[in-house]
């Protein structure tokens, strides 16, 4: 019941072979040249470098603030027990 049903005739059916009327170009086109400068370069580097101060700048002023408001609330909430 489990077992395989080979088919009686093992021997497979003739292969079509498909011709292109038109055979595409063995070689492929050249792809533009991309340069890239020194100039680009240190102009990326200088972006990131200058990104990544202002996401730094951005984080700390965050923590201070939030700090600052933790700080804020725990003196109004002494001086409003008082």
């Amino acid at each position: 019941m489990f077992l395989p049903q080979y088919p009686d005739n093992p021997t497979p059916p003739p292969a079509h072979r498909h011709v292109p009327a038109d055979p595409a170009p063995l070689a492929r086109p050249a792809a533009p040249a991309v340069s890239v400068t020194t100039g680009a370069v240190v102009a990326l580097i200088t972006g990131g470098v200058v990104l990544t101060a202002l996401l730094a700048a951005v984080a700390v002023t965050a923590v201070s603030v939030a700090v600052a408001a933790v700080v804020l609330r725990s003196l109004l909430r002494d001086h409003h027990r008082r």
